[in-house]
């Protein structure tokens, strides 16, 4: 009986360790097989990214070849025009564009005002199909009290409202919505950019800049500058950061010539932040002040300040195009010539003049090529980010 007894635990030992190995074995088996689709998995991602990564690299370096190819072929005089974003000017329109063969045409209210949708949309193509390089076409349309779109017959449904209006009312999700439906209208006309976002940190109702930005502290601005940014990027319209190093609660530099008197480590802890934002984002362009920024340089607008700039490239790490603000601002046109600014911008590191005195301008600039004051490096350094700039945005085609 005990034998019996015996054999039978045996037995049923034997089946449960025989059920336990099978199990076991049937375990380890799919769990191998799970970590072999995983490794297969990972390699697939990591093959395909790596894959999107060296198409990427092609492109770029496909890019790069056909801008330095396109600026092999070009003039001098060429060159120079590249660097000026130019006022339209009240007469000889398409005449300007090849004389001196402009980078771009700048809208001001003037060049709106009677304009339908057809008839603005026939202007801007008539100042294309004049220009041997295709024009970057810029509208000041930050919304609000800066919009010149608005100031048309018709030209908006309904005008753009200030970015503090509409993140109140609906906070990033409504910047985002806004930025499409502007985005919209500008190519709907031909316009490239709108020279927005406004990065400035100002938090005194009563300052000159406080309307036009979001009136709160550096982190949300920052948070409202990267979602700009990248929504501007994905519709293909450039961006432009402002005013460089930041305008404070300051005084109105259109007017007057302006001293931010704030020290160095207040601008790095607070002003630079969201221009830091748009710079990660990969923003396309940053627009430099005319105000004296004592703290970097207390001789010069910020606008012609070497110091300046060569903060934001180094510092910041900016490699975009660097534009001045319009040279015609009491700020900058109180403190030097016309005639002198265009040139003083580009050797303090500008790749691209807000000019309404491109006439004057271009000459000069030439004569400081000659002269060796200003190097065709420096110049054809400037000329491949405006270029850069123009392809990021389609304009240059195969």
């Amino acid at each position: 009986m005990i034998t019996s007894a015996v054999a039978i635990l045996l037995l049923i030992f034997g089946i449960s360790f025989s059920i336990m190995w099978f199990v076991n074995k049937n375990n380890d088996t799919a769990q191998t097989k799970r970590t072999e689709e995983t490794k297969q998995s990972s390699t697939e991602v990591a093959e395909e990214s790596q894959t999107a990564q060296s198409n990427q690299d092609t492109s770029l370096k496909g890019q790069e070849k056909k801008i330095k190819d396109l600026i092999a072929s070009m003039s001098l005089e060429e060159k120079v025009g590249q660097l000026f974003l130019a006022r339209v000017p009240i007469e000889a329109q398409q005449e300007s564009i090849q004389e001196y063969h402009l980078g771009g045409y700048l809208l001001f209210g003037r060049d709106i005002e009677t304009a339908t949708p057809d008839s603005l949309k026939e202007k801007i193509s008539s100042y294309q199909k004049v220009s041997k390089i295709p024009l970057f076409i810029a509208s000041d349309e930050e919304g609000g009290t800066v919009s010149r779109l608005g100031g048309g017959n018709g030209l908006v449904s309904e005008p753009f409202k200030s970015p503090m209006e509409i993140y109140q009312e609906a906070g990033l999700t409504g910047i985002r919505s806004d930025i499409q439906k502007k985005s919209e209208v500008l190519r709907s006309y031909g316009i490239h950019g709108g020279l927005f976002p406004d990065a400035d940190v100002a938090t005194d109702p009563e300052a000159f800049i406080y309307d036009r930005t979001l009136g709160l502290d550096a982190e949300k601005t920052s948070e409202y500058v990267k979602t700009s940014v990248e929504e501007l990027k994905k519709q293909r319209i450039a961006s432009t950061l402002k005013h460089f190093p930041g305008y404070g609660d300051n005084r109105d530099s259109h007017v007057e010539i302006v001293y931010d008197t704030r020290d160095l480590e207040t601008l790095r802890s607070n002003d630079f932040l969201p221009f830091k934002a748009g710079i990660t984002a990969g923003t396309d362009s940053i627009m430099v002040s005319h105000n004296i920024v004592t703290s970097i340089d207390d001789t010069m607008p910020a606008s012609i300040s070497q110091p300046v700039h060569d903060l934001l490239r180094n510092e910041l790490g900016f490699q975009g195009v660097i534009m001045t603000d319009d040279m015609d601002m009491a700020g900058l046109a109180d403190f030097i010539s016309q005639e002198e600014a265009g040139l003083a911008a580009l050797k303090a590191g500008n790749d691209l003049i807000l000019s309404s005195s491109f006439q004057e301008q271009i000459p000069y600039v030439l004569q400081g090529i000659e002269q060796g004051t200003y190097s065709e490096e420096a110049l054809n350094q400037s000329v491949y980010r405006v270029l850069k700039m123009k392809s990021d945005l389609g304009l240059l085609k195969e």
